[in-house]
């Protein structure tokens, strides 16, 4: 069969019309035609070759090729030449029979390899051209050297010409069906459920197994194809152990998916964000739920979930450096690219944000800018292919009752001590907490090292500096953190992960002791599947509250994200 089909390459123009695909895949070199697959093999090959062309469907469609229509010169074709072996077998084609076609850039792509899906394809657009001929009386082209090659070919290739053409129909059956039903022509559904067992060992409250849930509808609308609504329902009961040693609200024992906890699962909008490109440049507004890392670079690979706690770290601590969770709310951000890299320091970028939590808020002490707010700034750089570096600036305003690291949220600090957070602190009656406004300046540094494709190295420094407008308001905090990753570890998808630093904490902000509260945790993610993910992991907290005589917590979770 190789020899017959070769030689009726070479005598037959219209056999050679054969090669040209309905999808717009060009014919083979000489060469090629030694790896066509021989009948004894077919049916022992067939999955295989169903398979690889399943992918090749699904490449060209990602990829975004379309076919071009017919061509009237094989001069519109850009990369063949006259002087190509098979250029006047092609010129022929088009003129006696006008069935091939090429990509929409003007190419060929002459030199691609085909299988024998591939040539049934082209066939069986040659035949529907030689019957289209006939039908309109004009068949004195076809000739019967012509005809009698194309029948033995079809025979050759009837059953792969009968499978492409059930496949045709059943995906026209398909795509109708998809019409008829579809959700939004602009809009996909992504879906995100967490199922969470945890429990806390010392501290206070202490031997408390708890089973929570949170789950995430979001809804990614896009009408240019390069911008992306985001419209994000949450429900879930989930809730920390969030009291230090001395039973004041702490953040320390924060968990990723404990972060804006609606309680007892009620649905609530808790993101609505719209992302585009202007010019070079990136735009970020958010409408509510806005965060900080939603739009700058926080540099903590595999630690870091952009999903907000549904993968990576489980502590909100080890997910990204603290100055990311000062304020949050509705606001704007833009992402400047500078730089040319053409050297050792690659394509960069400048970030500028301004988030306000109080901006729906139209009273006094309130609104977009008049309440509490938090901008920020922030260079970042690409040193090499493996290096990524970013320095952060963030200025905030934190009126009456709030505390420094709350994301803009309404559930007190989610990361850090007591003695951090609690602003305009009333130094005669802590238990008050905060009773007068502040303001703040922040400092950061993050950094990322990928030195081989199954290792990773991150970490960060935060300053923070409060001045309160109170008599002895003012203070200090500070923290650290490094982490390494090994992603594929045992599995590709899967991460083993270990994080340590010292939590956001303040010796001159009516702490117990000087302490540091470090923290320590390990987590291992195990992908099940494309679509469910298994997460153990443990966090050590030694000194919590800042205070070395209270008990080490230790924190044990089993969190499954179930995505859709």
């Amino acid at each position: 069969m190789s020899n017959l089909l070769w030689k009726s390459l070479i005598v037959s123009p219209a056999v050679l019309g054969a090669t040209i695909l309905v999808s717009g895949t060009a014919i083979a070199s000489p060469s090629s035609n030694a790896e066509v697959t021989t009948p004894e093999t077919e049916v022992a090959q067939q999955s295989v070759i169903l398979a690889q062309k399943l992918y090749q469907v699904q490449r060209y469609s990602n990829d975004g090729i379309q076919e071009q229509g017919q061509v009237t010169s094989v001069s519109q074709f850009s990369d063949v030449q006259p002087t190509d072996w098979a250029f006047q077998a092609l010129q022929s084609l088009v003129e006696r029979y006008g069935c091939i076609a090429g990509y929409p850039n003007g190419t060929y792509r002459g030199n691609r390899a085909l299988t024998r899906y591939e040539f049934a394809a082209g066939l069986n657009a040659c035949l529907d051209r030689v019957n289209e001929l006939i039908a309109t009386a004009t068949a004195d082209m076809v000739t019967h050297q012509d005809l009698a090659t194309l029948q033995r070919l079809q025979e050759e290739f009837s059953a792969e010409l009968a499978t492409l053409r059930g496949r045709v129909d059943a995906l026209e059956a398909r795509t109708a069906e998809l019409e008829a039903n579809q959700f939004s022509t602009t809009t996909k559904l992504q879906g995100e459920a967490v199922f969470a067992v945890s429990d806390s060992f010392n501290g206070n409250p202490a031997g408390k197994t708890v089973f929570q849930d949170r789950v995430r509808l979001n809804l990614q609308s896009s009408f240019t194809g390069r911008d992306i609504l985001n419209t994000r329902l949450t429900a879930g009961n989930t809730g920390g152990f969030g009291t230090d040693a001395t039973g004041l609200p702490s953040g320390e024992t924060t968990q990723t998916f404990d972060v804006g906890s609606t309680g007892d699962n009620n649905v609530v909008l808790d993101k609505l964000t719209y992302e585009a490109p202007i010019g070079p440049a990136q735009v970020y507004i958010a409408a509510t739920g806005g965060q900080h890392s939603h739009y700058a670079a926080t540099n903590n690979p595999y630690f870091f979930d952009k999903t907000d706690g549904g993968n990576g770290a489980l502590s909100t601590f080890s997910s990204e450096n603290p100055i990311y969770r000062i304020g949050g709310g509705s606001g704007i951000a833009l992402n400047v690219p500078f730089g040319q890299g053409g050297g050792i320091l690659k394509p960069s970028s400048i970030t500028l944000g301004y988030l306000a939590s109080e901006a729906e808020d139209p009273n006094a002490g309130a609104g977009l800018f008049n309440g509490d707010y938090a901008a920020l700034g922030q260079l970042n750089f690409n040193v090499g292919n493996r290096i990524a570096l970013a320095a952060t600036y963030v200025h905030g305003y934190h009126g009456v009752g709030g505390t420094l690291f709350d994301s803009g949220l309404d559930d007190g600090a989610v990361v850090g001590t007591n003695a951090a957070n609690t602003l305009g602190r009333n130094r005669a009656l802590p238990a008050l907490g905060s009773t007068n406004a502040s303001s703040s300046n922040s400092y950061g540094i993050s950094a990322a090292f990928r030195p081989s494709d199954r290792l990773s190295i991150s970490g960060f420094v935060s300053y923070h500096d409060i001045t309160g407008f109170g008599v002895g308001d003012d203070y200090e905090a500070w923290s650290y953190g490094m982490g390494v990753a090994l992603p594929d570890f045992g599995k590709r998808g899967n991460v083993l992960g270990i994080f340590g630093g010292a939590q956001p904490y303040s010796f001159n902000n009516g702490a117990a002791s000087n302490d540091i509260p470090y923290q320590v945790e390990g987590f291992y993610k195990y992908k099940v599947s494309e679509n469910i993910s298994v997460t153990p992991g443990v966090v050590w907290l030694p000194n919590i509250g800042q205070n070395n005589n209270s008990e080490d917590v230790f924190i044990g979770t089993l969190r499954t994200t179930f995505s859709f």
